[in-house]
């Protein structure tokens, strides 16, 4: 394998120490916005729990269906 693709023309010495600290800081900051939507999920989630799931009821009427066919704007 050639190394003179890690070593990029020298210039590694400065390319690389950057990739890293952008992925740690990238990775820093999706670990701290996944703790801090947990939490938030938590508290949401304690107020505003329903033990009863709504049911809707769905009524057709006769003719709804002629009444917006047939009607107009104007």
């Amino acid at each position: 394998m050639n190394l003179e693709i890690f070593f990029l023309n020298g210039y590694g010495q400065f390319v690389w120490p950057a990739f890293i600290f952008t992925f740690v800081i990238c990775f820093y900051l999706y670990a701290k916005t996944k703790k801090e939507f947990k939490k938030f999920e938590k508290i949401f989630l304690t107020e505003f729990e329903q033990s009863k799931a709504i049911k809707f009821k769905v009524i057709v009427q006769k003719g709804a269906k002629e009444n917006l066919s047939k009607g107009s704007i104007f």
